[in-house]
């Protein structure tokens, strides 16, 4: 093997995993692609010691510190495949807009590629999103306080999310954008009783100015004065480069994990937003620095 461990993704669980397993004195690659859901953020929050930091500054700054370890090397790539081999796994990646290929042998690999997302009524939501709107209400809901706030989506976890947004605000509208089944009856109960307006007609626009958001405008012409919000994506976790493995998942496409961040497929570990729970940067890097304790672990088990 070339490295006893590859580890695809320096996002929070990535980067605490590979800190980890180089202070184990464990061999690593670091593989990523440098293409983080958050980017639109400018500050993430609720991890101790760096709330408030730029998402980007918070990657950079980890990736200074596993770099300090000379176990441990950094490849700007994007995998590709991983397929299992006698003793382990073979980790293809390739380095965007050239033909740069790389192919690494190691004993374990672990997934903490984090999702991809799908914003509801992406083209009025971008411009407007990582500032005025958000998808995380525990991480960003705070900053919200006490404003007239939105929470945009089409799925039917809506009351679930608006509950804990009401926490923060007075003043909250659910806009579901025309989809009828998205809130039900007794939903729709629930959201009056806690005084939350529910709006079901379609959105024809977000209004601002280069102060923040203003308002909502509906296709009818109604105009919903809101100064923020959240909205609920369609995440996806991007899998195609390990389909050969033949991982265990669940409905929603997420890698099934036990409590030690171990999958269906032995050597292969995944932590982060690509596995089911919460996602807040503390809880990844949680998972992550679990999954480094059993990657060593299991390695000591296997004589490596």
């Amino acid at each position: 093997m070339d490295v006893d461990v590859v580890v695809i993704g320096a996002g929070p669980a990535g980067l605490a995993a590979t800190l980890n397993l180089a202070r184990q004195q464990r061999t690593v690659l670091l593989v990523d692609s440098n293409r983080p859901r958050h980017a639109a953020t400018l500050q993430s929050h609720g991890f101790i010691t760096r709330d408030g930091i730029s998402p980007l500054e918070l990657r950079t700054l980890g990736r200074e510190e596993v770099l300090r370890y000379p176990t441990v090397d950094h490849q700007r790539m994007l995998v590709t495949q991983v397929a299992a081999v006698d003793g382990g796994f073979a980790v293809q990646a390739e380095q965007a807009g050239s033909r740069a290929e790389s192919e690494t042998r190691a004993s374990a690999v672990l997934l903490a590629t984090g999702l991809s997302e799908t914003l509801p009524l992406s083209q009025q939501v971008r411009p407007w999103y990582g500032t005025s709107l958000h998808s995380c209400m525990d991480c960003d809901g705070y900053d919200k306080r006490g404003q007239a706030l939105a929470l945009i989506g089409e799925t039917d976890d809506l009351v679930e999310r608006a509950m804990v947004i009401r926490r923060h605000t007075d003043d909250l509208a659910v806009f579901t954008n025309g989809v009828a089944d998205a809130v039900s009856a007794a939903g729709e109960a629930r959201l009056a009783e806690h005084g939350v307006a529910l709006v079901r007609a379609p959105i024809a626009a977000i209004e601002g100015d280069r102060d923040g958001m203003q308002a909502i405008v509906l296709e009818d012409g109604t105009r919903s004065e809101r100064t923020g919000g959240f909205v609920r994506p369609w995440w996806h976790a991007q899998l195609g480069f390990a389909e050969s493995l033949g991982l265990e998942t669940d409905e929603d496409g997420l890698v099934v994990v036990d409590r030690t961040q171990r999958t269906s497929v032995e050597g292969i570990y995944a932590a982060g937003d690509i596995t089911p729970g919460f996602r807040q940067l503390a809880v990844a890097a949680g998972a992550g620095t679990i999954a480094a304790s059993v990657i060593n672990r299991d390695l000591i088990a296997r004589g490596l």
